[in-house]
């Protein structure tokens, strides 16, 4: 069975939060009238809630849905939220399309030596599909994004740090716990990959550097590029990691690092993830 190779989307394929979904969740609520804008510090607790929809239903607590007039019946909010995530989504996969968010440094990299050497390769983000689809196109080239296994969105009821994700990516994929590498970026994140019984690596970013990523098989700046060097911040298995990330390292971590076995369990989707177009490394 080939090695597989599982990324988070947002702070991992590029900085889609600070550069994206924050001007994004603005705008919208600029679009419908709701008086609220982010800032900077506000997002960086907001977060740290797994998935757009659930960061815009926090918002409506009893005493803004009274100030702004919102509906209170449960299901008129569910509908709302749902509206305001739909506009947030296409004013963000806009903002990706425009070139908007730089993609990470040794992403591309490191997903065509994965290609290259036979690993299967995937997303799993609690983000919409339509928003993680566009960013790992942006980010890896329209062809060598349809070699991905992409479970995103509303596919699982848990979301993040839940490990319902990781658990139906590793069904979906067909791969064994110990054959899977994560890369993520925050310390939700990290918990469901961990929670899966998966290898972690943390590419910390804007929002998440001050998190506690202990239990992270690596923790680095970046996977590293020529022209921005991967800094380590926590190396517990003493790899000696260069000024990239490569895919040796990653294999290495396969056999120096052992998480708890994954649940036996799966969880049930609540819809079906597409599937690559074929073989993971076709090009």
């Amino acid at each position: 069975m080939s090695p597989a190779l599982i990324f988070d989307c947002d702070g991992v394929l590029a900085d889609t939060e600070r550069y994206g979904h924050l001007p994004a969740f603005n705008e919208t609520f600029a679009e419908v009238g709701l008086p609220v804008r982010w800032s900077d510090a506000d997002y960086a607790r907001y977060v740290q809630i797994g998935g757009g929809k659930e960061r815009m239903a926090s918002l409506l607590t009893p005493e803004l849905v009274a100030a702004a007039g919102l509906p209170t019946d449960p299901g008129e909010q569910a509908a709302m939220v749902a509206d305001w995530h739909r506009r947030k989504t296409a004013r963000y996969t806009a903002k990706v399309a425009a070139g908007a968010m730089p993609a990470r440094p040794g992403i591309a990299r490191i997903v065509e030596e994965a290609a290259d050497a036979g690993w299967t390769l995937a997303v799993a983000s609690t983000s919409a599909e339509p928003a993680v689809r566009a960013v790992l196109e942006h980010v890896v080239g329209a062809d060598r994004a349809r070699d991905f296994a992409v479970f995103a969105g509303d596919v699982v009821a848990h979301k993040k740090p839940a490990p319902d994700i990781y658990l139906l990516t590793l069904g979906g994929i067909g791969a064994r716990a110990a054959d899977v590498v994560v890369v993520e970026d925050s310390a939700n994140g990290l918990r469901a990959a961990r929670a899966a019984g998966l290898t972690t690596v943390v590419t910390v970013s804007t929002y998440t550097v001050a998190e506690d990523f202990t239990g992270a098989a690596l923790v680095v700046s970046s996977l590293g590029d020529p022209d921005e060097k991967a800094q380590v911040i926590d190396d517990p298995h003493r790899l000696g990691i260069g000024p990239e990330v490569t895919l040796a390292d990653l294999a290495r971590l396969l056999h120096l690092d052992r998480p708890r076995p994954a649940p036996p369990t799966r969880p049930t989707p609540s819809a079906v993830p597409t599937p690559p177009r074929s073989h993971p490394h076709a090009r």
